[in-house]
C-alpha cells in the first residue's frame, strides 16, 4: 500500500469541513447506536413476544447477513448518484425500520424490520468515507477519518446505558420509537445542510480518469482492494476474539474473577477510543502510514500473546490490555488512509464498501471459531489466534507497498 493519496477537487470554507465532519459524525454514531439497540432489552423483548433467545438472535442475524451482501452493492450506487443523497435516504430508512418495529406487535415484522434496517446500514461506511474524502482537504482527512471512527465507538458506548435507562421510563417499544427518531433527526438535519455535501467534487473525482470508465469489478479484484479488505477482516477477527471471549477466556484459563477481567476488558475499549483520537493526530503528522499500522499492530498484538502465556495478574492485565487497546486505536486512521490510498479518485464509496464488508464476515466467522475453541476446553487458542491474526494483519500492510490502479475500460 501506498501513502500517496489522490488529488482531488474541495470546496472551500474550513467551517464546512467542520459541519460535515460533525454530520457524518453523528450519523455514524447513530449507526452504531442501533448495533446495540435490541441486546439491553432483550429480557423485555422476550418476556413480551414470548419467544426464546435463539428466536430473537435471528432479528440480529438478519441484520448481519443483509448488510455483508449488500453493503459492496451500496458503495457502487453511492459513486453512481452521489453518497450523500444515499447517506441520507439510508439513515432515514434505518431509523424507519427501528421505529416501526416498536410500534407493531409482531415478531416477524420485527424480523423483517431488521432485515430492512441490515439492509439501510450498508450505507454508513462507503458514503461517509466518499463524503470526507471529497469535502475536506487532504492534510485534514486523517484526522477526519479518526473523528467518524471516534463517534461509532460513542455510539456504541452509550447504547447499553441508554437504552436501559429509556426501557425504565418508556419501555422497551419506546425506546426503539425514539431510537428510530432520532435517526430520521439526524437525517433531516443533514438536509438542512446540504449545500455542505454537493455533489460537485464526487461527479468531478469520478471524471477524473480522462473520460474512462472505471471498472469496478476489476478494481475490486485488484490485488491491492483484496489485501485491503482480507486486512479490515483480520483486525475485526482479533477484535472478535477479546471483546466477545476475553472475560470467560481468562476464567477458564487462569480463574481470573469476572470483575477484574471486565475491568481489564473496559481498559482495552476505553484506551481503543483515545488511541483512535490520538492516531488522528499522527496521519496528519506522517505521510509513512504503512509504517504507522506495522508499529502499532506489532505492538497491540504483543500483550496479548503474554496474557495468553501467563497470568499477569489484576494490575499487569489492565496495564497490557490497555497498551494493546490504545496500540491498536492509533492504527485505525493510519488504516482508512491505506485504503484512501489504493483507491482511485471516484470509487471511494464503492471500494470502501467492500473492504469494510470484511468486517461482516468477520462477525459471522470468527465468533464461532472462538466459540469451538471454548467448547473443546482451549480458551488459550482464543488469545493466541488473536494476536495471530492481528500479526497475520500487519504482513498484509507490509507487502503491499503500491501506486493506487485505476481500472478502466
Amino acid at each position: 500500500m501506498t501513502a500517496e493519496t489522490p488529488s482531488l477537487p474541495l470546496p472551500s470554507g474550513r467551517a464546512a469541513e467542520t459541519r460535515v465532519i460533525a454530520g457524518i459524525g453523528a450519523a455514524h454514531l447513530v449507526s452504531h447506536f442501533y448495533f446495540l439497540l435490541l441486546p439491553p432489552v432483550l429480557l423485555w423483548v422476550r418476556r413480551d413476544y414470548g419467544v426464546t433467545y435463539t428466536e430473537l438472535g435471528v432479528c440480529i442475524a438478519a441484520f448481519n447477513i443483509v448488510s455483508a451482501i449488500f453493503q459492496t452493492p451500496a458503495g457502487l450506487m453511492a459513486d453512481r448518484v452521489g453518497p450523500f443523497v444515499v447517506l441520507v435516504c439510508g439513515l432515514a430508512l434505518e431509523g424507519a425500520a427501528f421505529a416501526l418495529a416498536g410500534a407493531v406487535h409482531s415478531y416477524w415484522f420485527m424480523v423483517a424490520m431488521f432485515g430492512v434496517a441490515g439492509l439501510a446500514n450498508t450505507v454508513f461506511h462507503p458514503c461517509d468515507y466518499a463524503l470526507l474524502s471529497h469535502h475536506v482537504g487532504k492534510e485534514r482527512v486523517g484526522r477526519a477519518f479518526s473523528i467518524h471512527t471516534f463517534s461509532g465507538m460513542l455510539g456504541t458506548a452509550i447504547a447499553p446505558s441508554c437504552m436501559l435507562a429509556m426501557q425504565a421510563a418508556i419501555g422497551w417499544r419506546g425506546c426503539f420509537v425514539v431510537a428510530g427518531l432520532a435517526g430520521i433527526a439526524v437525517a433531516l438535519a443533514l438536509l438542512l445542510q446540504r449545500g455542505d455535501y454537493a455533489e460537485g467534487p464526487h461527479l468531478a473525482a469520478g471524471a477524473g480518469t480522462g473520460g474512462a470508465t472505471l471498472d469496478k469489478r476489476a478494481l475490486l479484484a485488484s490485488p491491492a482492494i483484496v489485501r485491503a479488505f482480507v486486512f479490515y477482516a483480520l483486525l475485526a477477527g482479533t477484535g472478535s476474539g477479546l471483546q466477545n471471549y476475553f472475560i470467560v477466556a481468562q476464567h477458564d484459563l487462569f480463574g481470573t474473577p469476572a470483575d477484574v477481567a471486565s475491568t481489564a476488558l473496559t481498559g482495552n475499549l476505553v484506551l481503543t477510543a483515545i488511541g483512535v483520537l490520538a492516531g488522528g493526530l499522527v496521519v496528519t503528522r506522517t505521510h509513512d502510514h504503512t509504517l504507522v499500522t506495522v508499529c502499532g499492530i506489532a505492538v497491540a498484538a504483543l500483550p496479548i500473546f503474554v496474557i495468553a502465556m501467563v497470568d499477569p495478574g489484576a494490575m499487569l492485565l489492565l496495564a497490557l490490555m490497555s497498551v494493546s487497546g490504545f496500540a491498536s486505536g492509533i492504527v485505525m486512521p493510519s488504516r482508512d488512509m491505506l485504503v484512501r490510498a489504493v483507491t482511485p479518485p471516484g470509487a471511494f464509496g464503492t471500494v470502501f464498501g467492500f473492504v469494510t464488508t470484511g468486517f461482516n464476515v468477520a462477525g459471522v466467522v470468527f465468533p464461532l471459531g472462538f466459540g469451538l475453541f471454548m467448547d473443546h476446553g482451549n480458551p488459550r487458542a482464543v488469545f493466541v489466534v488473536s494476536a495471530l491474526c492481528a500479526l497475520a494483519a500487519l504482513a498484509t500492510v507490509a507487502s503491499g507497498r503500491q501506486k493506487p490502479a485505476v481500472a478502466a475500460s
